[in-house]
C-alpha cells in the first residue's frame, strides 16, 4: 500500500525547519551588493502628495471636507506603512517604517484599489511610503474586476475604497532563502495590525478577504507573478458616510490541497510553494456564507488544556489607557521599535495581563467592533503558550493562555531561560526577556479545513497577534521583539507543546537594556 503524503504545506513547513544539526548547512553569504531595494518605482502615471495632509489624531480636522477626507487617508496610511526613522550608513540608508518587518527588509508593498470618490478619482493606485504619496498608475474603473477577483464578496457592493497588500519575494529571499514565505506572510500580518488600528484611528472601518483568484488579482494590479504576488485585501468602509453595519462575511476561503508534487530543489520551494496556495479562478465559490456568532466560534478552545490540577491564574484586566481619540494608539504606532536587548528584570503580572487584554480582547478598544468583527482569518486555529521567566507575582513555567475564558493555566513548571536562549538560535533576547509567547497551531487539522492555502492565514494571523502585543508592550514602557528563527521541534520538546502544533511564531518581552 503507498505511503500517504503530507501536503504541501506540511512538506514545506518540515523542509524550512531550523535544526541544530543542519542550520550551518543552511547559511550563505549575503551579497549586499545585489540586496533588492525595498521601494516600487513607476515611470508613468501621476502623483497625489499626502504629506501636506499629514496631521495629529488630536487635531480637529478641517471644515473643508474635501481637505478632511486627505487627511483621513493620510494619516491611515502613514499609521499603516509610512517611514518614521532612517538610519544613515555608507551606503543608503536604512528607513524605518510603521510595520516592523523581519531583518529590515520590507517585502510588502500597499495598493488602493478606487471605485471612485468625489476625492479621489477611480484607478489603481501605489502608496509610495518613501515620500508619503499615492502613485496613480491607472486611471479606469478596475472595481468589477476586483469584485470578480474576491469571488463577488458582499463587502465590496458598499465600500469605494479597498487595500491590496503584495509581497516582492526576492526582497526576503535574498537573506532567508526559502524559510522567507514564513517571515513574508508574518510581516504581512504585522502590516494588517497596522491597518486595522489606524482604520480605527481614522474613522474607518477594514474588512478582511483572504480568499480570491490569486492570478486574477496580479493581472488587475499588473504585477509580475514571478517576482510579486498579492496577499490580502482590505476594503475600507469610510464610517463617516457609511451609517448601516456592512454585511460580516468569512474572511478566509478555502484552495486546494496537493499532496502529490515533484522533488523541489532548494532555492525553488518558495516559488513552487506560492503557486500551490492559490486558489484558480474557476473555484466554485457561489455565495461567500457569512460569520457565524462569535460564541459559537470561540466555544471550541474554551476547554483547552483545562486540567483541574493545574495551576489557572485569571488575566481579566483593566484595559490599557490610550488618551481621548486612542491619540496615543498613533504615537505609540510610530515611535515603535524592535527592542535589541532586554536587561534581564522582571515585569508585573498587571503589565501581562495588559498585553495580553490589549492583544486577545480588541472589543475593549475599538468602538466599532462588532459580533464577530472579521479582523482575522483563521483566529481559532491559533493558540497561545507563554514561557515565563521573570513575571513578579506569577511563577516560572510554561503556560497556556485561553484567551475566551480569559486566564492561563500552567502546563510545565520550572525556568526555561537557558532552553530559551538556545530555542532563538542563541539570541540573547530568549534568555533576558521576562516572557516569551509562542504561537502555535496544527497544521494538518487547518490544512483538512482551509487547504495549503490555510499556512498563509495562520501566520498572517500570528504576525497581526505579535503586532498587537508589540504596540502594547511599547505604550507600557516594556521591551517587545519578534523572533521568526528558531529551532522547531526543540521548542516543542522544551516547552511541552504537542508535536502536532507547529510553531508559527515568537515574540519576546521584557524591560530593555
Amino acid at each position: 500500500m503507498p505511503e500517504l503524503r503530507v501536503s504541501i504545506a506540511q512538506h514545506y513547513h518540515e523542509r524550512t525547519k531550523y535544526d541544530p544539526q543542519t542550520l550551518a548547512s543552511k547559511s550563505h553569504h549575503l551579497d549586499w551588493e545585489s540586496q533588492p531595494v525595498p521601494f516600487k518605482e513607476y515611470k508613468i502615471g501621476t502623483t497625489f502628495d499626502l504629506k501636506p495632509y499629514l496631521t495629529d489624531p488630536q487635531e480637529v480636522l478641517a471644515e473643508d471636507a474635501e481637505t478632511a477626507w486627505w487627511q483621513r487617508l493620510s494619516r491611515l496610511l502613514f499609521c499603516s506603512y509610512g517611514l518614521t526613522g532612517m538610519i544613515p550608513t555608507t551606503g543608503s540608508p536604512v528607513y524605518l517604517r510603521a510595520a516592523p518587518s523581519a531583518g529590515g527588509l520590507y517585502p510588502a508593498e500597499v495598493y488602493l484599489v478606487s471605485r471612485g470618490t468625489p476625492f479621489l478619482p477611480a484607478g489603481l493606485y501605489n502608496y509610495q511610503s518613501k515620500n508619503h504619496s499615492l502613485w496613480h498608475f491607472w486611471d479606469s474603473n478596475v472595481w468589477q474586476k476586483l469584485q470578480s477577483a474576491c469571488f463577488w464578496h458582499p463587502i465590496l457592493d458598499d465600500t469605494q475604497m479597498a487595500l491590496v497588500t503584495t509581497a516582492v519575494f526576492a526582497r526576503s529571499a535574498w537573506r532567508y532563502q526559502d524559510r522567507a514565505y514564513r517571515r513574508i506572510f508574518l510581516d504581512a500580518g504585522h502590516l494588517l495590525g497596522n491597518i486595522e488600528l489606524a482604520c480605527a484611528l481614522n474613522d474607518y472601518r477594514p474588512h478582511l478577504i483572504g480568499g480570491f483568484a490569486d492570478e486574477a488579482l496580479n493581472q488587475l494590479l499588473y504585477l509580475d507573478p514571478d517576482q510579486e504576488g498579492a496577499i490580502a485585501v482590505i476594503p475600507v468602509a469610510d464610517l463617516l458616510e457609511v451609517q448601516e453595519n456592512l454585511p460580516l462575511s468569512v474572511t478566509a476561503l478555502p484552495s486546494a490541497t496537493q499532496t502529490e508534487y515533484p522533488s523541489i530543489p532548494d532555492g525553488e520551494l518558495l516559488s513552487y510553494f506560492h503557486q500551490a496556495t492559490q486558489i484558480q479562478p474557476n473555484a466554485a465559490f457561489k455565495k461567500i456564507p457569512k460569520i457565524p456568532p462569535r460564541a459559537n466560534r470561540e466555544k471550541a478552545q474554551s476547554d483547552q488544556y483545562n486540567f483541574p490540577f493545574c495551576l489557572k491564574v485569571s488575566t481579566l484586566s483593566q484595559p490599557i489607557v490610550w488618551g481621548e481619540n486612542l491619540g496615543a494608539m498613533q504615537e505609540t504606532m510610530l515611535r515603535r521599535r524592535s527592542t535589541r536587548a532586554y536587561s534581564g528584570e522582571s515585569i508585573t503580572l498587571a503589565e501581562l495581563k495588559a498585553l495580553l487584554d490589549f492583544t486577545y480582547q480588541p472589543e475593549h478598544y475599538i468602538e466599532q467592533e462588532l459580533d464577530g468583527y472579521p479582523d482575522y482569518f483563521v483566529l481559532n486555529s491559533i493558540q497561545t503558550f507563554i514561557a515565563v521567566s521573570g513575571v513578579i507575582g506569577l511563577e516560572e513555567g510554561c503556560y497556556y493562555y485561553a484567551p475566551h475564558s480569559q486566564e492561563l493555566r500552567q502546563i510545565r513548571f520550572k525556568n526555561f531561560r537557558r532552553e530559551l536562549h538556545y530555542l532563538c538560535l542563541g539570541q540573547d533576547l530568549g534568555r533576558d526577556a521576562a516572557a516569551v509567547v509562542f504561537h502555535t497551531a496544527d497544521l494538518k487539522t487547518a490544512v483538512a479545513q482551509y487547504g495549503d492555502r490555510v499556512y498563509r492565514y495562520l501566520h498572517m494571523d500570528a504576525g497581526h497577534l505579535g503586532q498587537k502585543l508589540n504596540l502594547a508592550g511599547i505604550h507600557l514602557g516594556l521591551g517587545v521583539s519578534g523572533i521568526g528563527g528558531f529551532f522547531d521541534n526543540q521548542v516543542n520538546e522544551v516547552l511541552g507543546i504537542p508535536v502536532d502544533e507547529a510553531v508559527l511564531y515568537i515574540t519576546t518581552l521584557g524591560r530593555p537594556r
